[in-house]
């Protein structure tokens, strides 16, 4: 049995899972899906001062305060960069690593940089113009390939703004001993982690390709927890 811990990504909570870890729980194993600091139900506690090591600091807290062992972590989009981070600081509570269309960062990284140079530029802008300096407005979920009316009037109010920190800040590693990782690509979006694929592939992880867009959760959680299940 494998203890799955989802991280979710960027304007989401941990409830964006609820479609795939009943999937992981039916097939024997552990889930565990937990909402980030400042995000969806805990918007309540959103400030400028919350960022990537607060989030780095909510999963090795969860892990720690539920004894949980042989843990195979999956990251979706910004979720990566904390599931990195996390893999660095607890490897020996570790089994594995799953990149779900997310960001694979070195030491030093922030997660904006890794972004193709005309979205994070168009980030930038809606962060200084409407996000007040320190949030990233939600984006239309269309871009994200979410079209379904049900799935769109599911997400939308459930929605909150990702403190801009979390991508502006960068990753802090020492490197000292790496967990087994595998990314998958969500291939039928805008592929705006292409490079991040490729970048895995690079370092020798296997790269698995899956017929759905970004939110792969949402529009393929059977197709996305048989590719778990099966990595």
């Amino acid at each position: 049995m494998s203890v799955f811990v989802l991280v979710h990504g960027v304007w989401q909570g941990g409830w964006v899972w609820q479609r795939v870890a009943p999937l992981l729980r039916e097939g024997g194993h552990e889930a565990h899906a937990l909402t980030l600091t400042g995000l969806s139900e805990r918007s309540h506690l959103l400030s400028a001062s919350v960022g990537l090591n607060t989030h780095i600091q909510d999963v090795c807290a969860h892990i720690e305060a539920y004894d949980l062992w042989d843990v195979v972590l999956v990251g979706h989009g910004y979720g990566g960069q904390v599931v990195t981070a996390v893999a660095d600081w607890l490897p020996d509570r570790l089994r594995g690593r799953v990149y779900v269309d997310a960001f694979v960062g070195a030491d030093g990284d922030a997660a904006i940089d890794m972004l193709p140079a005309r979205v994070a530029d168009r980030w930038r802008e809606s962060v200084d113009e409407v996000g007040f300096g320190w949030l990233i407005p939600v984006r239309p979920l269309g871009m994200f390939g979410v079209t379904d009316e049900s799935d769109v009037a599911w997400l939308s109010p459930r929605l909150t703004p990702h403190p801009w920190l979390a991508y502006s800040e960068p990753l802090r590693l020492t490197g000292a001993r790496e967990t087994p990782a595998r990314f998958v690509e969500c291939v039928e979006s805008r592929r705006v982690f292409r490079p991040q694929a490729e970048r895995a592939a690079a370092r020798g992880w296997p790269v698995h390709e899956l017929a759905a867009g970004h939110e792969a959760m949402v529009t393929a959680p059977k197709e996305l927890a048989d590719v778990l299940l099966e990595l």
